[in-house]
């Protein structure tokens, strides 16, 4: 996430903070994203590319002026034609500012901000129309284009049309809108499932249907462990959106693969491992076992486990997975050959991580096949 307090990672100098940080504090090897300031500063995008920024992520969205601001069509197709040229993808948080903030606002003055208020106050076409304009400007530009996070099966469709004819577009799936249905869960779980785009009703069976047929690339957790009084607003509409998800994107993931059938162990490598490393440029250092490869590896029991928020080490305390059942659960991680995590506690010292840096790709290969 290069969306960081106060200020995002928009300069090479920023960047090499972060990576610092990484080196003193991490006990797993991270890539880090970089981002732009409102009006890109074309100069410092080549910058990071050179420091090994492992994609640019960007938003049709404003949800801060500084930290996380929208970069209009004419910004936003600047950025595509400089990036054009080399292997480095360009994130969109999908969302349409004018569509949501109309929407939102309506929903306000009727009073209407209780949980289920929440998806139909971001309605889909907000994100199906900031998907299709950013698809285009990534056809009319040759850049890779890459939707973050896709909440409808109308914005993996997008993107597979878009991939069929030739262009260099993905899409990402998070593992909560696999798991959850807005209708079943938002009455109990309320602010503590609310993310953006949001968890929508009656779409979950077709998303898992969209995994099948290529048009998810590969599945996150869109990690954001916001404190529980930025959650408790009292109406949805407030409320922040995130939930922390590092902890449960393989349990959840994997459980879902095996309710439906898959052959778990090789999708969970495939969509959480190996294609991710592709996509950023980390293969064939990261993402596989095979000769030459970091030894990076989970080993995971497969007997039923419940899932409690408190018991968590991402550092919140709540989870809307808190209580949630899981087949296959991680009992020991190793980074580079280490044990790291021992399936009760975080192992090993502090500055084992680091910074991984992308890796020079042809541009022909760029996009997750």
């Amino acid at each position: 996430m290069p969306y960081d307090e106060p200020r995002p990672v928009d300069t090479v100098e920023l960047l090499e903070q972060k990576a610092a940080a990484v080196r003193k504090h991490a006990y797993g090897d991270v890539a880090l994203y970089a981002t732009v300031s409102k009006v890109p500063n074309l100069a410092d995008v080549e910058k990071l590319a050179k420091a090994g920024a492992c994609a640019f992520k960007i938003s049709s969205f404003e949800a801060h002026p500084t930290r996380f601001p929208r970069i209009a069509n004419d910004h936003t197709l600047d950025l595509l034609e400089a990036l054009a040229a080399t292997d480095l993808p360009v994130g969109l948080h999908n969302e349409d500012q004018e569509i949501v903030r109309s929407r939102v606002a309506r929903f306000e003055a009727a009073g209407r901000t209780a949980p289920l208020d929440h998806d139909p106050s971001r309605p889909a076409v907000a994100e199906d129309a900031a998907t299709a304009v950013f698809l285009e400007l990534g056809v009319a530009s040759g850049a890779h284009v890459h939707i973050v996070h896709i909440s409808t099966p109308r914005g993996f469709e997008l993107v597979r049309r878009y991939k069929s004819e030739g262009f260099r577009a993905t899409g990402e799936m998070c593992v909560h809108y696999l798991h959850f249905d807005a209708s079943e869960a938002m009455p109990r779980l309320g602010p503590l499932l609310k993310v953006n785009p949001p968890i929508r009703s009656g779409v979950r069976d077709r998303l898992w249907g969209e995994l099948a047929a290529g048009g998810a690339d590969f599945v996150s957790s869109d990690h954001s462990a916001w404190p529980l009084d930025r959650k408790n607003t009292g109406s949805i509409l407030s409320a922040a959106a995130g939930i922390p998800g590092l902890e449960t994107l393989l349990p959840a993931f994997y459980s879902g693969l095996m309710a439906r059938g898959y052959d778990a162990p090789s999708s969970a490598a495939l969509y959480l491992s190996e294609r991710p490393a592709r996509f950023f440029g980390l293969w064939p250092q990261k993402g596989g076992l095979m000769p030459g490869a970091d030894a990076d590896i989970v080993v995971l029991d497969p007997k039923p486990w419940i899932f409690r928020a408190a018991e968590a080490r991402d550092g919140s305390g709540w989870s809307p997975f808190d209580g949630e059942t899981f087949t296959g659960r991680p009992v020991a991680t190793y980074v580079r050959g280490r044990l790291v995590w021992d399936g009760r506690n975080i192992v090993g010292e502090p500055g084992h991580g680091r910074f991984v840096a992308r890796r020079a790709v042809s541009k022909a290969k760029t996009a997750v096949a």
